[in-house]
């Protein structure tokens, strides 16, 4: 019994590690959701900018104005190239973190399996020492009879 509370004890354990890989791609989720969300703004951000630029240009401008806007548009671009690095940098997180999850799902199934041909096994001999005991006393009785012919005839 006690091999089948160990085993019982290491699918606790794995049922554990493999809710805890859950919640960590669930956080992994989140965040590449809100660095998806901050992409969106930023690009929203660009766009509306760029559009009040080129209206202000049609208008009227002076040079060194537009040279400040294109810098402020470069720096722009350079922030939303760093959140596409964040953006793949996530997404290789959350695929990592449901690989650990399936690696989690894996052991668990293992150790389950194990466990139950252990309860088997265990079902099985217990099966067979309860037969053995009930082939032991026949045999008992059938001595008893065969030495004393009168015993349980009244």
């Amino acid at each position: 019994m006690s091999t089948l509370k160990t085993l019982l004890l290491a699918v606790d354990l794995a049922t554990r590690k493999r809710d805890a890989a859950m919640q960590e791609v669930a956080q992994a989720e989140q965040a590449l959701a809100a660095a998806h969300e901050q992409m969106v703004q930023l690009e929203g951000y660009a766009k509306e900018t760029e559009t009040r630029w080129t209206v202000r240009g049609q208008i009227s401008t002076t040079p060194e104005l537009m040279r400040h806007h294109y810098q402020f548009m470069d720096r722009l671009s350079h922030a939303m190239e760093l959140q596409k690095s964040v953006l793949r940098d996530r997404e290789a997180r959350v695929q990592a973190c449901k690989a650990g999850v399936l690696q989690a799902e894996i052991r668990l199934a293992s150790l389950k399996k194990v466990c139950e041909k252990k309860r088997i096994t265990m079902a099985r001999e217990q099966g067979r020492r309860e037969q053995r005991d009930v082939d032991e006393l026949a045999a008992a009785q059938h001595r008893n009879f065969s030495v004393n012919p009168t015993v349980g005839r009244s």
